[in-house]
């Protein structure tokens, strides 16, 4: 089991989920989150470096099974990108699932998912 977390612009939600689903993986939790990267818009403002405004995304997390790995890991980077790809588009995060417990049922393990 894997969690799959992406870090994507806002504007691009809407294309994420409809390619996730086309690929059969209906399961998700969004949150909507700010930080900042490798964007490069420092100002100096009277002579002063100004700290980068931290900037609006979304976080997607994906609980899912090995085999669903790389189908939601493909969907997202074919729906996420604008263009051929821009600073900003986001990242991909992959961590291992050490347990899955579904609270209703308290079945564990990848059938939970």
């Amino acid at each position: 089991m894997k969690l799959v977390t992406a870090i994507i612009q806002s504007d691009k939600l809407d294309a994420v989920r409809e390619a996730l689903f086309d690929a059969e993986i209906t399961r998700i939790t969004v949150s909507r989150v700010v930080g900042h990267g490798r964007q490069e818009n420092e100002e100096i403002y009277r002579g002063q470096k100004v700290v980068p405004n931290l900037i609006p995304k979304v976080r997607l997390d994906i609980a899912c099974n090995d085999q669903f790995v790389e189908i939601a890991v493909d969907a997202i980077l074919r729906s996420a990108k604008h263009g051929n790809g821009q600073i900003g588009d986001g990242k991909i995060f992959i961590t291992p699932i050490e347990e899955c417990i579904r609270i209703r049922t308290e079945e564990r393990g990848g059938t939970a998912i």
